[in-house]
């Protein structure tokens, strides 16, 4: 079988940069399919360095949305995708491999992630890892107790009914999930273990104000006090702090948080430059992008760029060490992603 990813889980000076360069237009010459604000200057600065200018880039909502537009035909060069989908995509033919030996940073990528030699990785490598977040319990301070989120239960505590929120999104809705009913590695659930997982959901449904959909819509929730409780991303942290809101965010409960890991695939039927392609995903993966990718509340897995980040800084950001159970967002099976994809519509539904 093919390696589908390389390892399983683990602004100032730019902008400036960035900003000296207004009128130039966009390097047509590579096309990046990416979450909206990942086409950020800063993250990709050696790129503009080396290039004049940023690559183009086209946007998706959800990697569902992504997955069908370039099975139907959309043309992109590469794109932005998480852990969770790599078999699939890799599987429905439509990626090409990376040539390991022209990624720069790729023996400094973190092992710590995976507990894998990832310089070591053999054979075929459709997915560099890039960025890495951590989802867990936001909460309003002044009106949510410590206790009270010491535990993922919470989302069942009719205390709170109404005023919760979890993200419109299958893989860290089912990563929580897991995580309550006793799972923290869903690469091998059990249908037993998915159907646990499922039930929590549908348990959980009714105390439910709404589904979460961008951190946008979430800081407004939180800000509002419409929602004291939500299953966010890290993001959420330091955004709301900076804001002077009080949040706080439990990664430490009893049954654990969960760790995303997202990066970029070499999509087969691109029309742009291949080398321009490795100069996207060396940038990404660049010293230079670090700190930009840290002020986004984004990790890098260039562990040796990483390195001189302390604790204190990564614990601001919601990536600082825990002890505690992690599910990491790993690739799955079809057939899972397929049930929990399915399981997760109709409980949104109400069934």
């Amino acid at each position: 079988m093919p390696k589908l990813f390389t390892f399983t889980p683990t602004l100032v000076s730019v902008i400036a940069m960035a900003a000296a360069l207004p009128a130039l237009a966009q390097d047509t010459d590579l096309l990046v399919f990416d979450y909206p604000g990942f086409e950020d200057p800063a993250f990709h600065s050696a790129y503009v360095e080396k290039n004049g200018a940023s690559p183009e880039f086209a946007f998706f909502g959800d990697e569902e949305e992504a997955f069908q537009k370039l099975r139907s035909g959309f043309r992109a060069d590469v794109s932005h995708v998480c852990a969770g989908s790599v078999t699939k995509w890799v599987e429905s033919g439509i990626l090409q491999p990376w040539d390991t030996a022209k990624i720069t940073a790729f023996g400094d990528l973190d092992a710590n992630l995976t507990g894998q030699d990832v310089a070591a990785a053999a054979s075929d490598t459709y997915f560099v890892p890039t960025d890495f977040g951590s989802t867990a319990i936001a909460f309003n301070t002044e009106e949510v107790p410590a206790e009270d989120v010491a535990s993922l239960d919470v989302f069942l505590n009719p205390k709170y009914a109404g005023r919760m929120t979890l993200p419109d999104n299958v893989d860290d809705s089912f990563a929580l999930a897991y995580l309550a009913t006793g799972t923290d590695d869903w690469t091998n659930a059990t249908d037993e273990q998915f159907e646990a997982a499922a039930q929590w959901l549908r348990d959980v449904h009714p105390n439910l104000r709404t589904y979460w959909t961008d951190p946008a819509e979430l800081a407004q929730l939180l800000a509002g006090q419409e929602v004291l409780v939500a299953w966010a991303w890290n993001e959420t942290l330091p955004t709301m702090t900076e804001e002077g809101f009080p949040v706080g965010f439990a990664r430490e409960t009893t049954e654990g948080s969960s760790l995303w890991l997202c990066g970029y695939v070499n999509l087969k039927d691109g029309q742009g430059s291949e080398d321009k392609a490795y100069d996207f995903l060396n940038a990404m993966l660049d010293p230079s992008s670090t700190q930009a990718l840290l002020d986004a509340g984004y990790g890098q897995s260039n562990a040796k760029a990483m390195a001189d980040v302390g604790d204190e800084a990564l614990t601001a950001v919601g990536l600082g060490q825990i002890d505690a159970p992690v599910l990491a967002q790993l690739p799955m099976s079809n057939e899972l992603r397929t049930k929990q994809s399915e399981a997760f519509e109709k409980i949104k539904a109400g069934f």
